[in-house]
């Protein structure tokens, strides 16, 4: 397992959820990442419903209200806490989340 620093804090809007591409032993992992106060959660961007990414555009798979993950393809809601699908074709499955901790204003990742 690696650590990997992502990214700051500061760079995901509290409320918003921003895209990376991380590359580890030449296999390139494409994540999504939600902010919530100074907490930060980081997932496969994959839906669990049939594989499609999550954000579009780029980077953004929030839903109206901040509130919870959206898939842009089938409208899935999944909650940000724990990634599970709580309205859509996936009811109660979960995004794939990735151990994510915050030390000062960096986060990282061990993927």
């Amino acid at each position: 397992m690696s650590r990997i620093e992502l990214c700051a804090v500061t760079d995901i809007a509290d409320g918003g959820s921003a895209g990376f591409q991380v590359t580890e032993d030449d296999v390139s992992h494409d994540l999504i990442a939600v902010r919530k106060g100074a907490a930060v959660y980081v997932y496969r961007n994959s839906c669990p419903h049939q594989g499609d990414m999550l954000d579009y555009p780029a980077g953004q798979c929030m839903d109206d209200t901040k509130t919870h993950i959206l898939c842009a393809v089938h409208m899935a809601l999944f909650r940000v806490e724990d990634g599970e699908c709580i309205d859509g074709p996936c009811f109660g499955e979960h995004l794939a989340a990735i151990d994510t901790t915050v030390e000062g204003d960096a986060v990282f990742i061990d993927l």
